[in-house]
């Protein structure tokens, strides 16, 4: 009887496990620094779409997550965590149909179920974010930043792009980008003071 053979490990480069540590790195610490100057978050949560409930359609809603900043097209949460931006809304009221359009009456909805979440009205609420592993040791951390998402590898660094899709070559590393987004969030340009 023969053994079916082990796995092959892969390895990963060093060059690549401390480029994600360094990612990881400046992610707690911009955190911090965000928090420290009590830079207002906006809200992530999960959007569940209505549903078929006892007799009656329950509508949708978002279901909490968490607290997050948006850091250009990411979402940097408390733990250093980070999401690529999905869509945005504001809670508010639903109101009467106006039958403008279809997506009109969609933002509509969804805002509402914002409401139903819990979320008070006008407060931001992140959806559909996508969560970003940054972890060397991990197959998706090396699937993530070897595509074309938001964040990729190159020239030994974590680079951030202007939109998923976008060439590496002249992108930020995610330091250095999370570095000056802090500092605008922290000191907004032309806010008077």
């Amino acid at each position: 009887m023969s053994e079916s053979p082990e796995p092959r490990a892969t390895t990963v480069p060093p060059e690549f496990v401390a480029a994600v540590e360094r990612a990881r790195a400046a992610c707690s610490a911009t955190a911090q620094r965000l928090a420290a100057s009590r830079v207002p978050r906006e809200f992530l949560a999960e959007y569940v779409p209505p549903r078929r409930g006892f007799l009656r359609m329950k509508p949708g809603l978002m279901r909490p997550i968490g607290e997050v900043w948006r850091i250009g097209s990411l979402l940097l949460a408390d733990s250093g965590s980070l999401y690529g931006l999905g869509q945005a809304t504001r809670a508010a009221e639903r109101g009467r149909p106006g039958y403008q359009s279809v997506s009109r009456e969609e933002r509509r909805e969804i805002a509402a179920a914002a409401l139903r979440g819990g979320y008070a009205v006008g407060e931001a609420v992140n959806f559909d974010a996508t969560p970003i592993p940054l972890d060397a040791d991990t197959p998706a951390t090396h699937s993530a930043l070897s595509g074309d998402g938001l964040l990729g590898y190159a020239s030994g660094e974590i680079r951030v792009r202007w939109k998923a899709g976008a060439p590496l070559s002249g992108a930020p590393a995610l330091s250095s980008f999370l570095t000056e987004r802090a500092d605008l969030l922290i000191n907004p340009p032309f806010s008077g003071g």
